[in-house]
């Protein structure tokens, strides 16, 4: 079955870094860009980085552009994602989900929709220190 699973989260100080991962299985999403969004309590879900299938072009929120990097490993079976982020600011906790979508255009508002995505993980918490 489709598995998104994210892990790497937890309890940094402001400043720190933290390495999300996310290893998807059960479709071919080797074909599929992948994303990352957050979601902190009381606020709606907000995208934070996008990378296409090939990793050929990535997209960033401009609250985490310059601080934060989107990669990709496309093995065989899993297809694993990261999110390096550094520089962590108190502003940052919230919960990461890792996202894929079969969209393959390269308009940005559509790749930051929380709808164009079509699986999903469970997330996992970050919380930034001050």
């Amino acid at each position: 079955q489709v598995q998104l699973v994210e892990s790497g989260g937890g309890l940094v100080q402001a400043g720190g870094s933290l390495r999300l991962s996310c290893a998807a299985s059960g479709r071919t999403f080797s074909n599929y860009r992948m994303g990352w969004f957050r979601q902190a309590p009381g606020k709606e879900r907000e995208f934070v980085a996008a990378i296409s299938w090939n990793s050929d072009s990535t997209y960033y929120a401009d609250s985490v552009k310059g601080r934060f990097t989107i990669s990709r490993d496309n093995a065989k079976n899993t297809v694993t994602v990261y999110l390096q982020m550094n520089s962590l600011k108190p502003e940052d906790t919230a919960v990461y989900y890792c996202a894929a979508t079969y969209y393959s255009g390269n308009y940005l508002p559509q790749i930051s929709r929380s709808h164009t995505y079509d699986d999903w993980g469970q997330g996992t918490q970050v919380t930034v220190s001050s």
